[in-house]
């Protein structure tokens, strides 16, 4: 990891910049992705399938023999495991169900707003060389939750043209009602256009690489919702003499193993603790089974001192992080402070692998600075927020006059009428 001691506030732009490549460097191929599928339908999804994994499928489709046999090859520990996740996410989405909101704005003129359900939404499950099981539980849970009638599941199979065994327990435990071999760009461009096999939705969720993520970005200009423009995980860690080393190290390793492009970062008020847990890194990482992609990602990562807290707090919301853990003794000036991240996690006991799997908030969270405008998944993404109203005669008369005055300084006459012609009516 590279050093900083006590950076100028002109350096953090470039000090902090993503190890991601450019939009523009993606849009030519996923725009080029995106025209064939539309055209050419599953062929064309299963000729990048051939190309970008490896294999021909006579259908992506899972069938339900499929699950059954992926259901029964999951231990029943880990069975065990994700139920207990499964209650602790669905207890902590569930406390965000939100009741009618109701309120007469004048006398007789009546407001309020519901919240309904998206019907159908798309989850991008990343496959690889880390198949995410735990994603299927953030984004099907709340989506249940909510009332989402068309749960589709799209995750790359693998070279044997299969999904992970626990992939897909997970989403028959979880409510998807469609699950498909279908990964990377083009699966994007099928949910985004829908296919014979791939339904249209009307929103698309989870993370993925780059190229998942320009897809996404790529799926809104065709009317498609995306939840966030999530990319290649990253976090950082404030943490001062408080913390212990072998903690702070481990939590930075846990992101670095994501992915050769993930990024850690830890700010420091103390150079002694900078220095143990460089040494812990290095102790650490030789255990790892992803020892080499997590010696790449930690390759992109910095180990910043800065002189004080403020400072500190300053560079951080500057980063927007994804994940940021805070080990200090002023913890409360950075939870009072923090204004831009996805999630946060207080204390040396809070490590960052609790919320990517059962504590209970959702771990899909917007990457590289998107957390300065976007909020993580939450019960909310999965669901809309209508307005009604109701004027009886009495609120007409109190408001009509408003109304009326404003439309026609707009100079919107039919406006001002729709309102004059009932007025004189209720006069009569």
């Amino acid at each position: 990891m590279q050093k900083i001691d006590n950076p100028k506030k002109e350096m953090w732009s470039s000090l902090l910049k993503r190890p991601t490549q450019s939009y523009d460097d993606i849009e030519t191929t996923v725009k080029q992705i995106f025209t064939d599928v539309q055209k050419n339908d599953d062929f064309a999804v299963s000729k990048y399938t051939r190309l970008f994994d490896g294999v021909h499928m006579e259908s992506s489709l899972v069938t339900e023999i499929e699950i059954q046999q992926a259901s029964a090859s999951v231990s029943d520990e880990l069975k065990e495991a994700m139920l207990i996740a499964k209650r602790n996410i669905k207890k902590f989405h569930q406390a965000q169900i939100t009741k009618k909101v109701e309120v007469e704005t004048e006398t007789g003129v009546f407001c309020w707003q519901e919240n309904r359900p998206i019907e159908k939404i798309g989850l991008y499950i990343p496959g690889g060389t880390a198949p995410l099981f735990s994603t299927v539980l953030m984004l099907a849970i709340p989506a249940q939750l909510a009332g989402c009638n068309d749960i589709v599941l799209c995750s790359p199979p693998n070279k044997e043209g299969k999904i992970a065994d626990e992939i897909l327990y997970a989403a028959q435990l979880c409510g998807c009602t469609k699950i498909i071999k279908v990964g990377g760009i083009q699966a994007i461009a099928g949910l985004t256009f829908g296919t014979a096999v791939i339904p249209k939705v009307y929103k698309i969720f989870g993370p993925g690489n780059q190229f998942v993520t320009v897809a996404k970005q790529m799926a809104t200009k065709y009317g498609v919702a995306i939840d966030m423009p999530a990319g290649p995980s990253e976090l950082l860690v404030y943490a001062d003499d408080s913390a212990k080393a072998s903690y702070v190290a481990s939590d930075l390793l846990s992101q670095a193993e994501h992915g050769t492009d993930s990024q850690v970062i830890l700010v420091s008020t103390s150079k002694a603790l900078i220095t143990n847990v460089e040494l812990e890194i290095e102790i650490q990482i030789e255990q790892l089974s992803r020892k080499s992609i997590a010696q790449l990602a930690i390759s992109n990562s910095k180990l910043i001192y800065v002189e004080n807290i403020s400072t500190a707090l300053d560079l951080i919301n500057a980063y927007a992080p994804e994940h940021f853990i805070i080990c200090s003794k002023q913890e409360a000036f950075f939870i009072d402070g923090i204004r831009n991240a996805g999630s946060v996690f207080i204390g040396n006991y809070t490590p960052e692998s609790a919320g990517d799997y059962a504590s209970g908030t959702n771990h899909t969270l917007p990457t590289n600075g998107f957390a300065k405008a976007y909020s993580g998944v939450n019960l909310a993404s999965f669901t809309k927020s209508m307005t009604f109203q109701k004027i009886s005669k009495e609120g007409l008369v109190n408001i009509g006059n408003t109304i009326e005055l404003m439309a026609e300084a707009e100079g919107l006459d039919a406006h001002k009428n729709a309102v004059t012609i009932r007025l004189k009516d209720l006069q009569l």
